[in-house]
C-alpha cells in the first residue's frame, strides 16, 4: 500500500491560521476520532497535528481504525506522529473503558452507496454506533461533535434555493435508498436526546459538498469525477442532464468550520457546513475544464427536460456565518486548481 502525500504545506497553513485562538483550549487535553480514515478525518488529523507543532499543544488524539497497520502505512506521517494513537475497532464496538477525553468527533460512516449493502443492517450500525460513541463522551464529559449531513433534509424543494437548518423536510421513510439520510437525522436525534438527559454538550455539523485533497476521483461525487477526466486530458463526462445545482467548499476552509463548531458552536445547534455559492452540474464541468484542461470536451449524457425544475442541494449558511464567524474563503476555482495539482503531485 503506498503512502499518501502530505496536505500542501499553504492549505495547513490556511487552517491554522484561521483558527489559531482555537487551539489553546485544546492544551494538554485529550481528543477521541472516530472516522479517522476518511475524507473528513485525514484533513481534521493532519490540521490537528500540524497545529499540536506550531502551538506546542501537549494534546493526544486517539483514532478509531478498523485496521490501524493499513492506516498508518497510507498515512505514516500522520500515523507517527508524537501525538496520535490509533487503537482497532469500530464505532459499534470499541473498547477505551478507563482512557478519558475532554472532546470527541464522531465522523465515522457505513460505507456508500447504500445499493452496496442491505439498508436495514447500514441504518442499524450507523445509529447503534452513534450510541455508543456518545455513551463514550458521556462517560468522560467530554464535548463532542457529530458530523451529519444535508440529507437529513430529504429533497430540497426547487422554490427553495438555499436550504436553513429550520427547514423541517425529511427523507422518504418509504425508500431504502434515503439510509444514509434517515440514519444521520435519527443520530442526531440521539445527540440531541442524549446530550439533554445528561448535559452532556454536543454540537451537530450538517455537511454538503466539499473537493480538495483526498477526495476520491472514483467515487459517486460529480466534482471528484471530473477532476479525473480533465486528469486524464478529457471528454469530462456529466452523467445526467447536468441541471441539479450543488456548491462546494475546498477542504481547507471545511477543517477550519470542523474545529470552529467544535469549540465555538452552541450545544444542542446544528449548523449547515459547505458553500452558498451554487451552480449547475454542466456549470461545474466547464469550470474544471476551464481550470484543468481547457482544450478538453464535456459531454452531457441526457438533454434536460423542459420545464422540469432543477434539483438543489445547496445550504443556507447565515447562521456559521452570524454565530461563530464562518465564511467561504476559497474560491471555487482556486479549490479545483489545488485539488487538482496535488494529484498531479
Amino acid at each position: 500500500m503506498s503512502a499518501l502525500p502530505p496536505l500542501p504545506a499553504r492549505d495547513l497553513d490556511h487552517v491554522l491560521d484561521k483558527t489559531a485562538g482555537l487551539w489553546p483550549e485544546l492544551r494538554g487535553k485529550r481528543l477521541f476520532v472516530t472516522g479517522g480514515t476518511g475524507f473528513f478525518g485525514r484533513w481534521l488529523l493532519e490540521s490537528f497535528t500540524a497545529a499540536s507543532d506550531r502551538f506546542d499543544l501537549g494534546a493526544s488524539a486517539v483514532v478509531l481504525s478498523r485496521d490501524p497497520s493499513a492506516f498508518a502505512a497510507k498515512m505514516p506521517h500522520v500515523a507517527g506522529h508524537k501525538s496520535v494513537g490509533l487503537t482497532a475497532g469500530d464505532m459499534s464496538s470499541c473498547e477505551t473503558e478507563g482512557e478519558q477525553f475532554n472532546y470527541v468527533i464522531h465522523a465515522a460512516v457505513e460505507p456508500l452507496p447504500v445499493t452496496a449493502g442491505d439498508p436495514y443492517e447500514l441504518f442499524e450500525r450507523n445509529v447503534v454506533g452513534t450510541k455508543h460513541i456518545l455513551e463514550l463522551a458521556g462517560r468522560c464529559g467530554a464535548r463532542s461533535l457529530f458530523i451529519s449531513s444535508g440529507a437529513v433534509y430529504g429533497r430540497q424543494p426547487p422554490e427553495l434555493t438555499h436550504v436553513p437548518e429550520e427547514y423541517p423536510g425529511a427523507p422518504d421513510t418509504l425508500d431504502p435508498l434515503t439510509t444514509y439520510g434517515q440514519a444521520k437525522r435519527a443520530s442526531e436525534f440521539l445527540c440531541a436526546a442524549f446530550g439533554r438527559k445528561h448535559g452532556l454538550e454536543v454540537i451537530i455539523a450538517r455537511c454538503f459538498a466539499f473537493v480538495g485533497p483526498h477526495l476520491p476521483l472514483d467515487a459517486h461525487y460529480a466534482i471528484g469525477n471530473f477532476i479525473r477526466d480533465a486528469l486524464r486530458g478529457g471528454p469530462i463526462q456529466v452523467a445526467g442532464d447536468g441541471t441539479p445545482r450543488r456548491s462546494y467548499l475546498y477542504a481547507a476552509d471545511l477543517a477550519v468550520w470542523l474545529w470552529t463548531i467544535l469549540f465555538r458552536g452552541g450545544s444542542g445547534r446544528a449548523y449547515n457546513v459547505g458553500s452558498d455559492a451554487d451552480l449547475s452540474i454542466r456549470e461545474l464541468a466547464d469550470e474544471v475544464r476551464g481550470v484543468v484542461t481547457p482544450l478538453a470536451q464535456v459531454t452531457v449524457a441526457r438533454q434536460p427536460e423542459t420545464g422540469k425544475p432543477a434539483e438543489r442541494y445547496v445550504p443556507d449558511i447565515a447562521r456559521a456565518r452570524n454565530e461563530i464567524g464562518l465564511d467561504v474563503w476559497i474560491s471555487l476555482p482556486d479549490a479545483i486548481a489545488r485539488t487538482a495539482n496535488w494529484y498531479r503531485g
